[in-house]
């Protein structure tokens, strides 16, 4: 988080929310070409070129997006009459990229899902899991339940046009731009960082912002230094890269990437394992168990328990304010039709907007909890002295036709976020299904 900075040209110093309008400033102008790259490239043949790796005349596109889009000829530029310097467009072409290249995979589930079309939307027959499985790339491993939610996304255009949509980029509009700033896609003529001498907890950022919303020239542009205390999880020999810098609120947040060696994961020869299991009332289940050379298993202490009433509770009070809220928005929807000067349109807009800041608070409430479970597991690893964790993986498992108690506890998005193979929380361990034998330890 940033907290302060100073003006280097100045000397000025400058509070949390000068700080943070600035960047708010430099932010909006990145977001503003990231929007007008993304409605222009919203598309299935543009994307389809972007994903394919070679550019018109067959030479492989770099992986950097900012690069990839610069050898396509897929430009952005600043308002008229304001003046920007190629790093900020950099940071927007780089913005644009991954989001059209995310966009890829989506594409191709929905295609699939559309050319194999089932008879009953809510109920495919095991003929026709075999035909949308076999038609998506990589279906055989693809959970059920995102084929199931992509149906029900089309089934809702259908619903609402009379027709199914020809391919994704007509079933979801042009999303919606994050205010940020890349700083990684920069060199250092835009922003720069580096560790404090004598103090390894502290690093200096340094980079340029714009001293007014609208800057008309270069002059309007000053470097500003910015410390970053950082946390203890940072090793003191870890090298740092350029963070990418959000404004939230009243302040900036700063994403700080680092590189340091670790030992390489081992998949045999494991003597010492955590166990974890998934569970209702109790989120997390852990025990460690110990491979001795005569082929016993013994357990290690009494095991432990990730217990979070209170979150989940909270849980529980947003999902049903976002279930109400999200009728009541239908009833105005209804009421008011594609009338935009209905009297009640100012209230739908509204309650539109209150249904997203739930849904936004909901999202960062499992994001919190599945860290904190991840960090609590890892810790309980380290604990115990083992090389290897074994987690239940369950992130395909569907709750239905168990009452609505039952299936609201089972239908966490935490497992998913947890679970092997997600870009979320950074596990330093190996991860498989939940298995404590010989075998499974050894192998």
């Amino acid at each position: 988080m940033l907290r302060t900075g100073v003006e280097e040209k100045t000397g000025r110093l400058l509070p949390a929310a000068a700080l943070m309008e600035r960047v708010g400033w430099a932010a909006g102008l990145v977001s503003g070409m990231v929007a007008s790259l993304l409605a222009e490239h919203w598309n299935a043949a543009d994307v389809e070129m972007l994903a394919s790796g070679l550019d018109a005349g067959g030479q492989k596109l770099p992986s950097n997006a900012w690069m990839a889009l610069r050898r396509l000829g897929w430009t952005a530029a600043a308002p008229e009459g304001v003046q920007v310097n190629d790093r900020i467009v950099r940071m927007a072409q780089e913005q644009a990229g991954r989001t059209l290249r995310s966009v890829k995979w989506r594409a191709d589930v929905t295609a699939g899902v559309l050319a194999t079309w089932p008879a009953d939307p809510g109920r495919r027959t095991s003929e026709e899991w075999d035909a949308v499985r076999a038609a998506v790339p990589g279906g055989q491993f693809l959970p059920g339940s995102v084929i199931k939610s992509r149906t029900w996304q089309l089934t809702a255009f259908a619903r609402e046009h009379g027709r199914l949509p020809v391919d994704v980029f007509e079933a979801e509009a042009v999303p919606r731009t994050a205010r940020m700033l890349l700083l990684s896609s920069c060199d250092g003529q835009q922003a720069t960082i580096e560790r404090a001498d004598g103090d390894p907890t502290r690093a200096l950022l340094r980079l340029q912002l714009p001293t007014r919303c609208d800057p008309r020239s270069y002059r309007d542009w000053t470097w500003v230094s910015c410390p970053i205390t950082l946390p203890p999880t940072v090793p003191a020999d870890a090298v740092l890269h350029l963070p990418t810098l959000r404004p939230h609120r009243d302040t900036v947040r700063a994403d700080l990437a680092y590189t340091h060696a670790v030992p390489k994961a081992r998949r045999t020869g494991h003597r010492v394992a955590l166990g974890v299991d998934w569970g209702l009332n109790t989120l997390l289940s852990a025990g460690a168990a110990r491979l001795h050379d005569d082929g016993r298993i013994t357990t290690l202490g009494t095991g432990a328990q990730f217990r979070a009433g209170g979150v989940r509770a909270k849980q529980h009070r947003l999902r049903r304010l976002s279930e109400h809220l999200h009728t009541k928005t239908g009833h105005y929807e209804r009421l008011t039709g594609d009338d935009a000067d209905h009297p009640l349109a100012a209230r739908r807009a509204v309650l539109t907007s209150e249904t997203r800041a739930v849904s936004e608070r909901r999202s960062h409430l499992n994001d919190a909890l599945a860290a904190s479970a991840a960090r609590w597991t890892v810790d309980q690893a380290i604990t115990a002295g083992a090389t290897v964790i074994y987690l239940e993986d369950l992130r395909s498992m569907e709750a239905r036709d168990m009452g609505s108690s039952i299936n609201t506890r089972l239908s966490q998005a935490v497992r998913g976020q947890m679970g092997p193979g997600h870009p979320g929380p950074p596990f330093a361990f190996c991860f498989c299904q939940l298995r404590l034998t010989r075998e499974g330890m050894s192998t």
